[in-house]
């Protein structure tokens, strides 16, 4: 490898020294020079967005195949004064986890294979299969498995990690306050109507959560032209852990509006559920989920709302109208109760459980490669964020962390203050934000792993207020 960067040289020559020789560094960095640079970049970058020639590039990715590789790159981060962005998924809707205003490198994180384990058991993770098990699992982990096994944290019974010193840490080492830290405490730290749907709609408000804790009943809406006419189209997707007979007689009995018939039912094994839910036909083989190119590229931006109490068929009815006069906005209807609910506010730092009937995702998306089309949809979905106000949770509006949102609020570049930081982490966190910062200050008082929403130091900003 010849290298004529003197930055990249030393930051090598940083990395060589302190690694283990097998299996060398060397061989999972890359520099700008290195001809797969690019495609590693892009490959999990799942939001146009952020893949302009004006946006940001690391100085150097590193693909660790060893914890030593890990270890060593938060040494030489440290050495050289570089911010480090942490990738496992790409699924950051905002970029955070491979994009900063500051110098910075990628730590990307992509090895993980647990369906090569066992093709029969499952892990009530995330409903896309590109999720990133780190950020994932930081952040709290929402999958459609919840309403009987609970988040994904809530399955964390142990974790290996490496700290801003580069020292490995296990439950034992890190203690119960860190364990509870990173299970849901961030990683790296949203005409006519068709007939009949809003009627529908607003009864699912009443048992989604409700119902048998093994089927989850998600409800996507949308904008669309039918028949030359502007109306909402409400489409109800739901996985039952069981077989259909059961699920029948489920809804037939508790949500007979749905109207659900044997011809809607597929039975099929989890992992081949987890490719339905991607939209994937029939018969497409595993391996698919392993790909890591994203299946359609676009721009996008989401949101999220959690509602408390059911939304009127009035309100319902105002919400469409708004939707379709912005024409563009989407929104995905998650439903919480069961094992979730159970489980107490304060156990993780992941605080939206027993209270919340669902959580709204709004998203919009498109393709055109302009700053008009982005400023248009980026308006959009505020202004029906907006909209939704009266009808979603308050003191604090919450949102969900793994939907991550700049709107909420940032940190300035160094070290954000707690009232700065506070805007939007009692958003995600309501009464957890506290203990986190604490936490933080404790393990990280330097507040190396930082990003414009990550969780202040108090011992780092203190120190920056008395220089």
């Amino acid at each position: 490898m010849v290298i004529s960067d003197p930055t990249a040289e030393s930051f090598l020559q940083c990395l060589s020294s302190h690694s283990v020789p097998s299996p060398p560094i060397s061989s999972v960095t890359y520099f700008p020079s290195n001809p797969s640079y690019d495609s590693i970049l892009q490959s999990y970058i799942r939001n146009l967005r952020f893949a302009s020639p004006s946006t940001p590039k690391p100085l150097f990715i590193v693909t660790p195949s060893h914890v030593s590789h890990i270890q060593t790159t938060i040494i030489c981060c440290k050495t050289h004064g570089l911010e480090m962005r942490i990738r496992s998924g790409g699924h950051d809707y905002d970029g955070l986890s491979y994009v900063s205003a500051a110098p910075f490198v990628i730590l990307d994180m992509f090895d993980f294979r647990i369906a090569e384990k066992s093709k029969v058991h499952g892990f009530p993770a995330g409903v896309c299969p590109t999720v990133g098990v780190g950020g994932h699992f930081s952040g709290g982990g929402y999958g459609n498995m919840m309403r009987k096994y609970g988040l994904s944290t809530d399955n964390i019974l142990d974790a290996v990690m490496v700290d801003a010193e580069g020292r490995i840490l296990d439950r034992e080492s890190m203690g119960e306050d860190l364990l509870w830290a990173i299970r849901g405490g961030g990683g790296a730290s949203f005409g006519t109507l068709e007939q009949g749907a809003t009627d529908i709609l607003h009864q699912w408000q009443y048992v989604a959560d409700k119902i048998h804790e093994g089927l989850f009943i998600r409800v996507v809406v949308l904008p669309q032209i039918r028949k030359g006419h502007e109306t909402i189209k409400a489409k109800f997707i739901a996985l039952f852990l069981g077989n259909a007979k059961e699920l029948l007689d489920i809804t037939g009995e508790n949500f007979p509006e749905l109207g659900l018939s044997p011809e809607d039912c597929i039975e099929m094994s989890w992992i081949e559920s987890v490719l339905f839910w991607s939209n994937y036909p029939k018969g497409t083989p595993f391996e698919v989920l392993l790909d890591r190119q994203p299946q359609q590229e676009k721009y996008l931006k989401k949101k999220s709302d959690y509602v408390q109490e059911p939304i009127s068929k009035t309100d319902l009815e105002g919400i469409w109208k708004k939707m379709i006069e912005l024409e563009r906005p989407a929104m995905t209807l998650n439903p919480y109760g069961g094992k979730t609910t159970e489980i107490s506010t304060s156990a993780s730092p992941f605080p939206h459980r027993a209270g919340n009937l669902y959580k709204i995702q709004y998203s919009v998306t498109w393709k055109e490669e302009s700053t008009e089309a982005s400023n248009l949809n980026l308006d959009r979905i505020r202004k029906i964020y907006d909209f939704m106000t009266p009808c979603v949770s308050k003191s604090p509006r919450s949102s969900y962390l793994n939907y991550r949102d700049l709107d909420l609020g940032r940190n300035e570049i160094g070290n954000a203050s707690y009232s700065q930081a506070s805007v939007w982490g009692n958003k995600y966190f309501t009464d957890n934000f506290d203990r986190l910062v604490q936490v933080k200050s404790m393990v990280d008082p330097g507040n190396f792993f930082r990003y414009e929403q990550s969780i202040p130091s108090l011992t780092s900003w203190e120190g920056k207020m008395a220089e």
